[in-house]
């Protein structure tokens, strides 16, 4: 790893450690925070040799052995940020940090027991998505298992709470929508925001409908980045991407942008009944690999739902085949 893998914001008391991951994300930011003699490290990044070799370089170029990290936090359950955790806990015996919603989110996706493979397929297949689909989601949701291994003991944040982290005070955000239970860190003093993937400056972050989750995950985000809006940011720190400013700027173009595609969807229905797999197709083609049809896939029924949600859509069901109408049609036929 050469030393543009970390990106010193000394003036903030920061070091953002570029973990690889693969495409289109390429990294995850993960942060490193020091002072009074402490070493926190935010969100380590998804278990694999490529990333744990990172770290041993990065910790090597600071100065920082691995007993000596006090602290660990993880935004979100998602393995790109989540996986390391249990890894580097083992290492230094630090404590890990997270939302109890966010404990529930990774128990489901990646606990003993855990039949999340089963009950996603099932309700892709509801949702109209082929066979040829479906065949590839068990080996692909499996292949994520090993990334998050060993889980970490985990000390949990409430929304409010505030941690002593380095020579600063950070008060914990707790939103939704991207992953319930998402956490991310404020510092009132220079309006610094650690915000995982709440916001991000040049994508927008997934909205995925997962079975067991949140049954209404846009609605969720959308109050989620209301919230954000109220605090003073002057730079945001995200997980992915680079730092930037303008975040309330960022917040009211995601909220553009998600109502504008809702008003795309409900237009691609005003000519009769879709599957979801259908709008999914319009929206997003099929030209992808199994990864990012499972995102397009989940991010199209969040989009639907709210649509239902709002009384602009309604559901018919057929032998377990789900289709979405338009209202508003139906309204002008009657």
């Amino acid at each position: 790893m050469n030393r543009q893998m970390i990106q010193d914001w000394d003036e903030y008391g920061i070091h953002a450690v570029h973990i690889p991951m693969a495409p289109p994300l390429r990294w995850v930011n993960s942060y490193v925070l020091q002072g009074n003699g402490e070493i926190t490290l935010v969100d380590p990044g998804p278990r694999t040799d490529e990333s744990i070799a990172t770290w041993e370089q990065a910790l090597g170029e600071l100065g920082i052995q691995a007993p000596e990290i006090t602290s660990i936090v993880v935004t979100h359950h998602h393995p790109d940020h989540y996986g390391l955790a249990g890894y580097m806990q083992s290492l230094s015996g630090a404590k890990v940090y997270m939302s109890r919603r966010a404990y529930e989110e990774a128990q489901l996706m990646w606990g003993k027991g855990q039949r999340i493979n089963e009950e996603l397929s099932a309700l892709f297949a509801q949702h109209g998505m082929p066979d040829s689909w479906l065949a590839q989601l068990p080996g692909h949701l499996d292949s994520f298992l090993s990334q998050v291994e060993p889980q970490p003991e985990l000390t949990f944040i409430a929304d409010g709470e505030v941690l002593r982290l380095g020579d600063r005070s950070w008060t914990a955000i707790e939103t939704a929508g991207h992953a319930p239970g998402h956490l991310s860190l404020y510092e009132d003093g220079q309006g610094i925001i650690l915000c995982g993937d709440a916001v991000l400056p040049q994508i927008s972050p997934n909205i995925s409908l997962l079975p067991g989750s949140d049954p209404n995950p846009l609605y969720s985000f959308l109050q989620s980045l209301d919230k954000l809006k109220g605090f003073r940011v002057s730079v945001a720190f995200p997980g992915h991407r680079n730092p930037f400013s303008g975040f309330t700027e960022r917040i009211d173009r995601l909220l553009l942008h998600h109502e504008e595609r809702l008003e795309k969807i409900e237009a691609l229905l005003d000519d009769g009944e879709r599957s979801g797999f259908d709008i999914c197709e319009a929206l997003f083609g099929t030209e992808l690999g199994i990864h990012q049809m499972r995102f397009a896939m989940a991010e199209t029924l969040a989009h639907l739902f709210e649509l239902v949600r709002r009384g602009r859509l309604e559901i018919s069901n057929s032998n377990s085949h789900i289709r979405f109408g338009s209202t508003r049609m139906k309204n002008r036929l009657e």
